[in-house]
Order: structure tokens, then C-alpha cells, then sequence
């Protein structure tokens, strides 16, 4: 008999398509959760962090509710950890959505908004909506299962700007390269939504459940 699939704990702060993140979970075999509870999120096997609306807001909700520790305590205690989008955001230092707000402060680093024009001058539209390719690089376990290049499906008007550029993973060009993924150890995040990215999303999800299984 295989042992059984982990315990996903899908993080649930008011906000995010949580239904279709736990079906595109589920698909990929894992059992996932959601809840709002900290005690379940401490206790499962590995956490996702989805993410909609503003970091402030979102990083907020978090502290009040006692689920920003049990995030942090969960990572430290080297459980598999999966951010979707915002919940990549959420990882670095601060954020500057509607002021300057401190982040998780798992990864060092900061959020920013797109500028309005790239470096050569050209205009961007803001957000950031659509599909863009992402290029993998790096030796975290979760790209062993990954093809080095795939699309995924976007939108978000603020990215991270990693302290460390190795934390870099996966890279998309929106006026100029941007972290579209970023790992380190047992915490691995994406600014895009897998959930809505069709089969390229599927085998990123596909990937993490044999990670957290691992």
C-alpha cells in the first residue's frame, strides 16, 4: 500500500480564489485544506499561500489572525511551503502597495510596482495581465520536474526585487526580466497562477506534490 498523499493546509485570509487553487490541488493528488485556522496550518504537511488583492491588506489579515506565525512556524520547521502570486509577495521584507508594509521576512528583499516605462521607454500597461513564458534555472527540487521553459497566465502590477539574486528561479520579461519564482530550501513561490495556466500550471502543481510527498 502507498503511504497516503500530504496534508496541503491552503491558507484562507479573505481573499483568493481559494475553490479553484484546492480543485487544481486535488487534481494533482494532494489533499488539500482550507482553512483559516492556525493550528491547522501548523499541523499539516506543507502549506499553500494564495494571494489576490493588496499586500497591506493581505499581510493584515495574516498577523491578526495568528496565521502569519503559523506560515512562519510551518517554514521553519522545514514543511514544504507553495506561494501563488500575492503569496510570493508576501514572503520578502516589505512591500510598497499603499505604503511601505513589512512582509513574512523569509526571503530578503522588497516589493515594488511596475514602473510606468520600461528602460527603453516604452509604455506598459499596468497590470500586468495575460501569458508570458517563464524560464527555470537553478537546483531547487521542485525544477527537477519542471521543463526548463513553459507559459504561464499573469496578473499582478507589483514584483519582487530579490536582495539575493539567487533566490531567482524562474524569470519572465515584462519591459525587463522580472522573478516570476523564487526558492530557497523548502519554501518555492510564483508570481503567476498556476490554478489558470492549463497544463503548464498542472505540471507545476504536479511537481510540488511530489516535493511535498518527498
Amino acid at each position: 500500500m502507498s503511504p497516503p498523499s500530504p496534508r496541503i493546509a491552503i491558507v484562507d485570509y479573505g481573499a483568493g480564489n481559494l475553490r479553484s487553487v484546492e480543485k487544481a490541488l486535488v487534481r494533482s493528488g494532494i489533499r488539500a485544506v482550507v482553512t483559516s485556522d492556525p493550528g491547522t496550518v501548523s499541523n499539516s504537511d506543507g502549506v499553500v499561500l494564495p494571494g489576490a488583492g493588496a499586500f497591506r491588506d493581505a499581510i493584515t489579515k495574516l498577523e491578526a489572525q495568528g496565521l502569519a506565525d503559523a506560515v512562519r512556524e510551518s517554514i521553519a520547521a522545514g514543511r514544504p511551503y507553495l506561494g501563488l502570486c500575492l503569496g510570493l509577495q508576501l514572503l520578502f521584507d516589505e512591500g510598497d502597495e499603499h505604503g511601505v508594509t513589512a512582509g513574512l521576512g523569509i526571503l530578503r528583499g522588497r516589493v515594488e510596482r511596475f514602473p510606468a516605462r520600461s528602460p527603453e521607454g516604452e509604455l506598459l500597461r499596468i497590470p500586468h495581465i495575460g501569458w508570458n513564458h517563464v524560464r527555470f534555472q537553478g537546483d531547487h527540487p521542485m525544477l527537477e520536474k519542471l521543463p526548463v521553459e513553459d507559459a504561464f497566465y499573469f496578473v499582478h502590477s507589483f514584483r519582487a526585487l530579490p536582495s539575493d539574486p539567487t533566490v531567482t528561479v524562474g524569470s519572465a520579461h515584462y519591459g525587463e526580466r522580472f522573478t516570476a519564482a523564487a526558492a530557497r530550501d523548502n519554501v518555492f513561490a510564483v508570481q503567476f497562477h498556476p490554478e489558470k495556466s492549463q497544463g503548464a500550471g498542472r505540471r507545476l502543481l504536479d511537481a510540488f506534490a511530489q516535493w511535498a510527498a518527498s
